[in-house]
């Protein structure tokens, strides 16, 4: 969707430059959403490795207290994050110099301090043993509670990483996924070779079926002229159209309650439920006239 409303902000090529374009921006896009993705795990790990680096500090200095002596470091060596780190996708990602760049280092030091004062944070040092749970906890105690919930860090992503207002809901989708299951991930795609080949097949079928999508969404909008339509609403709509009669795995129902919460997410606040109404009616006569066709999704 991000990518179609970039291109219809451009000035339209022939067919196969548009298609062209619109692939690269999609690439584009999904490799934003990746170096998000890495950049919020590594502010996470920054942070619980700081505890190293304060220790060191204040270790360092001329008279050292006892306390300045006695840093506690456990967090520095939590064997959730050092798994993650031993993951080969994931050390070969982070070489990349664009993910360093936008760690601010000021920014990682407050959230340490921010982490030492928190109950959380004493209740994690305070245990004997590790166990599998709380470390997966306190690491996310530091992306929930110090970073999501922080106004301060969301301004500061909004500033600093490109695309972060558009792609939070997702960075965030991809934390859950990645504190569930983290290693079965592979930190150098986002998505897989079916997902991504899906996205790019999508877009081309929504660029390549717009004037016929219209002689179906045209009707429905009910003495609506599609011009003062939001245009991320036709969007929308021709996306769900696609989806329902060209890609027969995916269930018309899922179509539909997919596309009410993108329209929800980036349109306006009654945008869910006139992309629900259109496509609902869209898909009576479809049916009617026997043109959907789904079959069942082989599952590997």
């Amino acid at each position: 969707m991000q990518t179609l409303y970039t291109l219809a902000a451009m000035e339209p090529g022939t067919p196969e430059q548009d298609k062209k374009t619109g692939s690269e921006i999609l690439n584009d896009k999904l490799n934003r959403a990746l170096d998000l993705f890495i950049i919020s795990i590594q502010y996470v790990f920054s942070v619980a490795r700081y505890a190293e680096t304060d220790a060191h500090k204040r270790a360092s200095k001329y008279l050292p207290t006892s306390d300045d002596l006695a840093v506690n470091t456990k967090i520095a060596g939590n064997e959730f994050m050092w798994q993650t780190l031993s993951n080969k996708t994931f050390e070969d990602k982070i070489k990349e110099p664009k993910i360093e760049h936008y760690l601010d280092k000021d920014a990682i030091k407050k959230l340490y301090l921010q982490l030492q004062e928190s109950e959380e944070y004493q209740q994690y040092v305070s245990l004997e043993q590790r166990d599998p749970k709380s470390e997966k906890a306190i690491l996310q105690y530091i992306w929930t509670k110090l970073i999501l919930e922080n106004e301060d860090m969301q301004s500061h992503f909004a500033d600093e990483l490109p695309g972060w207002e558009d792609d939070k809901d997702m960075t965030v989708m991809l934390m859950d996924n990645f504190f569930k299951s983290s290693f079965k991930i592979n930190f150098l795609n986002l998505i897989s070779a079916e997902k991504r080949d899906y996205a790019h097949d999508l877009l081309h079928t929504v660029m390549e079926k717009e004037e016929f999508c219209m002689t179906l969404i045209q009707p429905k909008l009910n003495n609506w002229d599609a011009e003062r339509v939001a245009l991320i609403d036709l969007l929308v709509l021709r996306m769900g159209v696609c989806e329902m009669l060209y890609f027969p795995t995916i269930p018309t129902k899922v179509t539909i309650n997919e596309y009410i919460e993108v329209a929800k997410m980036y349109s306006t606040p009654q945008s869910g439920q006139f992309v629900n109404g259109v496509l609902d009616n869209i898909l009576k006569d479809l049916v009617k006239e026997n043109k959907i066709v789904k079959e069942e999704r082989n599952r590997k």
